[in-house]
């Protein structure tokens, strides 16, 4: 006889592995969260929302190969921040607020205290973003992934008034653009920075004076979210658009929120240099265009508004805690001119 656990699945590691998350999810909850973890959907009532048109807005995404450092660092607690910055820094682009969050985690072996740091990870990053993490789904895969590895997905969904819905039709040559200053390299483009600092654990625990840190650690800081500054940003001025910097950096993400014939100027001189940018330009021998065509360069999200209020703007988003720059124009070009 052969059974499920001498197959390589073990249930009850499963049902350790909800009964160490339960503690976590929990205190994502808000009030409109129905029900308990173990059913077979998540509830969010959204019959109070002040919407007067209400739109649903989702997003999906995963960590990606960022995962690899994870597994050579053994550390699990923050690339659950990175899995729902992605998603949720995208539906907030439109202006939504996040009201709930899922999440995928696929092992080759479960082990339940790993599985329970992934997803304290999550409801920290659920936290973070103001939103609930009401279901989700671990799988184990023997023979699938190798053991002790994992990948990490998820989808968020959120609520916008179609009245307040941020699509950029009204941006126009002369606006603005405000970059938000991105915590590293986020959670994009880790195939070619795989390539570049390698995976050899000794040489990736060495500190760098530039760096002021390992590389290790400067190469696993989670993904900024952005979700509660933009939320109030919003509330208080006109953002015609929104960019989340991620995957195509500048270049491909930036023009997703113009109209048909319109483009920008970026100086990009106008924002600090992170060294860790400046190193992966180094080793890689990148022209300049290709970087901002790959990374963030330093900037996780931008915002563009009329010119009279940039500064304005700017100062308010240094209030509420972000390194904020002027560092673009409006033009009536198409493309990303550096």
């Amino acid at each position: 006889m052969i059974d499920y656990k001498q197959a390589g699945v073990d249930v009850t590691r499963g049902y350790k592995a909800v009964e160490l998350m339960k503690k976590h999810t929990k205190s994502t909850f808000d009030e409109n969260v129905l029900g308990d973890l173990g059913s077979f959907g998540g509830f969010y009532s959204i019959e109070n929302d002040p919407a007067k048109k209400p739109v649903l807005v989702s997003g999906t995404d995963g960590v990606g190969t960022k995962l690899k450092y994870a597994f050579i660092a053994d550390k699990h607690d923050t690339v659950g921040i990175d899995c729902v910055a992605m998603c949720a820094n995208d539906v907030v682009c439109q202006g939504a607020k996040p009201l709930f969050f899922l999440d995928y985690l696929a092992v080759g072996r479960l082990y339940p205290e790993t599985a329970e740091k992934i997803v304290s990870g999550v409801c920290e990053g659920c936290r973070q973003s103001g939103c609930a993490l009401i279901g989700g789904e671990t799988a184990e895969m023997p023979g699938f992934y190798p053991e002790g590895e994992y990948d990490l997905a998820g989808f968020c969904v959120g609520i916008v008034d179609r009245d307040k819905i941020i699509n950029g039709k009204n941006i126009a040559a002369g606006d603005k653009l405000i970059g938000l200053a991105s915590s590293g390299i986020h959670s994009n483009g880790y195939s070619l920075v795989r390539k570049l600092f390698g995976e050899n654990k000794e040489k990736l625990m060495q500190s760098d004076s530039r760096l002021g840190k390992t590389y290790l650690d400067a190469l696993l800081t989670p993904t900024r979210i952005y979700v509660k500054t933009v939320l109030k940003i919003i509330e208080e001025f006109e953002i015609k658009g929104i960019a989340h910097i991620t995957g195509g950096g500048f270049i491909e993400n930036i023009p997703r929120i113009f109209p048909k014939g319109i483009g920008c100027e970026i100086d990009v001189d106008s924002y600090p240099h992170s060294p860790l940018f400046d190193m992966l330009g180094e080793r890689s021998g990148l022209k300049r265009e290709q970087l901002y065509n790959t990374f963030n360069m330093g900037i996780g999200m931008v915002m563009c508004v009329s010119a009279d209020i940039a500064e304005k703007v700017r100062t308010r988003l240094e209030e509420l805690g972000e390194k904020a720059y002027i560092i673009g124009t409006v033009t009536d070009k198409e493309g990303v001119r550096l």
